[in-house]
């Protein structure tokens, strides 16, 4: 019995062998003692990636599972900072990404981030900036936002658009910051 349902045989999914040993690589870290060097973190979870193969392992399926897995793991890591006193310390590394994430988010309109050359294709300018502005909203003033709405959101392609990985590492750390505090 599959973990998760097939892809159409004719369409890309996920490799059903990577997803499997990597539930299992992720059942044996969180099973294990969270201080153990080496163990899985939700970063790392957050950061993984799957070859693509026809009829694999439904994409969204396996996606979503991913991001329960990687709360999972955030809030494993919080309550271990909990247990061994560095609750306070988790909560200033929390305010201290959230506030480089505000310094880069107050630059200018347009320059938020680097821009790739006018050959290449980036995030469009416009698209993210009104994401910040959202964002900014939601770390000055409180206004809800889920972490799923950082996970999921997508920016149309620009020629001289906004580095991807720029704007990416960001969203990153944003959503490290929501998973410590919830």
């Amino acid at each position: 019995m599959s973990t998760f349902p097939r892809s159409p045989k004719s369409k890309p999914g996920y490799d059903v062998e990577q997803v499997d040993e990597f539930l299992v690589t992720a059942r044996r870290a969180y099973d294990s003692d969270p201080s153990t060097p080496g163990t899985l973190s939700a970063s790392d979870i957050r950061h993984t990636a799957f070859s693509m193969t026809k009829g694999g392992y439904s994409t969204s399926h396996v996606d979503a599972a991913l991001e329960r897995l990687e709360d999972a793991f955030a809030a494993r890591e919080r309550d271990a900072a909990r247990g061994v006193g560095r609750d306070s310390a988790w909560l200033e590394d929390a305010r201290t990404t959230a506030q480089a994430i505000l310094d880069r988010l107050e630059r200018p309109i347009g320059h938020r981030f680097q821009r790739v050359s006018v050959l290449t294709l980036g995030y469009n300018r416009q698209d993210v900036d009104r994401f910040a502005g959202r964002l900014v909203k939601y770390f000055q003033d409180g206004r809800p936002m889920s972490v799923d709405e950082v996970r999921t959101v997508t920016f149309r392609e620009q020629r001289g658009g906004y580095r991807e990985a720029q704007v990416d590492l960001l969203l990153d750390s944003v959503t490290d910051v929501m998973l410590a505090v919830r």
